[in-house]
């Protein structure tokens, strides 16, 4: 890890939007649509002079992510397509949004959107470009690999240098970049080589790259998906929480629908899977950064914005539980967690399939117990032991909390090797 202190305010955080977004909207068949159905490479281009982007608001996408209790957001400045969405003089063949109908810089204004409503700004970018046949074939198309890795350098480097203080930089792609994995079209069918196992070490100039980010950005924080030797600052499990891991910092990308880029009719997860999955995510001392992914014209699905407002609300009254945490000190379960700061202890519970709970014994005198989402909880102490229970109907809450205020700070003890079985 490059930036300790900086992970420890990105940790505070929490609950961040990703936000998957590009000419594959305008097809409706999600963000890998070029590359599933076999789409040349100049039939897709066409796709920019439909790019009009009529509803692009990026102050109303920073004012939902808000309003949803998030704390920062992570924007695709440019997905495997290759179309970038703001005035690259990088990418390959000027295949930006300042050159489609929209002739806008999508990433100017969604950084401005994000500063003004005072949260962190995140980038997403992908060297991988399917456009390229380097990308498929390094050794045959030397030259267009070669052009591919230029790209992906020029192209960091002005979204690192041109857009002011950037928090976050999210990359995608695994550690080795994908090179040559994709060789062939049909992605279900045909044996790939391993994503773990890197067919070119070194090939996308990581020490180079990384070098690169932390002096222009010495601040920044950056995941785990851009090739060796660049390991990040913290992990990405994808469509699953992570494990519990108080050592190395991680965040799990997860949908909201099940889908990174827009499908129609794709209905938004409940608001108890929200719930559970920020929850179970926070125990696990991880982050949660969930996608929308917008129509072509800019807009997120109402559905989705009504969701997000749902899960703010929840957050209104119980994010002091959530925010400024840590998990633990006990690893979570399948039915529970706990979160801490401080000398305040938070016990989360999501399944209940008893009448009463017993902690394990704390590394302190409790001082005093309340109910977070209800104020009816009955407890009692017995050798140090905590054993609590609340009504039926409030088992039924998305998170059961009980805040613990202990004798003396946390901390110290807060690293337990053993797991709370609920």
């Amino acid at each position: 890890m490059f930036a300790p202190a900086r992970i420890e305010e990105w940790k505070d955080l929490k609950f961040g939007m990703f936000i998957h977004w590009g000419l594959y909207a305008l097809l409706g068949r999600g963000e890998w649509v070029m590359y599933n159905e076999a789409i040349p490479v100049e039939e897709y281009r066409t796709l920019k002079d439909r790019f009009t982007a009529e509803k692009f608001d990026a102050a109303a996408w920073a004012q939902t992510a808000k309003a949803a209790g998030m704390k920062y957001m992570v924007f695709t400045t440019r997905h495997h397509d290759g179309f970038s969405l703001w005035d690259s003089a990088g990418s390959i063949d000027n295949f930006t949004s300042m050159n489609s109908a929209a002739k806008k810089d999508f990433v100017r204004e969604y950084v401005e959107a994000c500063r003004a409503a005072g949260l962190k700004v995140g980038f997403y970018y992908s060297p991988l470009d399917w456009r390229c046949p380097g990308f498929f074939f390094p050794q045959m198309y030397k030259k267009s690999a070669m052009e591919l890795r230029q790209q992906t350098h020029d192209q960091i480097r002005e979204l690192m240098t041109d857009y002011g203080k950037i928090d976050i930089l999210w990359f995608d792609g695994g550690e080795d970049g994908w090179l040559a994995w994709g060789r062939n079209f049909n992605k279900v069918d045909v044996p790939r080589v391993p994503r773990e196992t890197p067919l070119y070490p070194g090939f996308w100039g990581g020490e180079e790259l990384n070098e690169m980010i932390r002096t222009l950005q010495p601040g920044i924080v950056v995941n785990n998906r851009c090739g060796q030797p660049i390991y990040g600052d913290f992990k990405t499990p994808e469509e699953t929480i992570g494990n519990f891991d108080t050592d190395y910092p991680w965040e799990s990308c997860m949908t909201i629908n099940g889908i990174w880029g827009w499908v129609p009719d794709k209905k938004p997860h409940s608001l108890r899977w929200v719930i559970r999955s920020l929850v179970q995510a926070v125990t696990g001392d991880g982050n949660l950064l969930l996608n929308v992914g917008p129509k072509a014209d800019g807009s997120i699905e109402p559905l989705q914005v009504e969701r997000l407002k749902e899960t703010g609300a929840w957050l209104e009254k119980y994010g002091e539980a959530i925010y400024g945490t840590r998990g633990g000190p006990f690893r979570n379960s399948a039915k529970g967690g706990m979160t801490w700061k401080d000398n305040t202890l938070y016990v989360h519970v999501w399944e209940w399939d008893e009448n009463e709970i017993t902690l394990p014994k704390l590394g302190g005198e409790i001082v005093s117990v309340q109910g977070l989402t209800t104020d009816k909880v009955n407890y009692s102490i017995n050798d140090g032991f905590l054993t609590f229970s609340v009504s039926p109907e409030d088992r039924n809450a998305p998170d059961t909390i009980l805040k613990i205020e202990l004798d003396g700070p946390i901390a110290p003890w807060a690293k337990q090797s053993g797991a709370w079985h609920v």
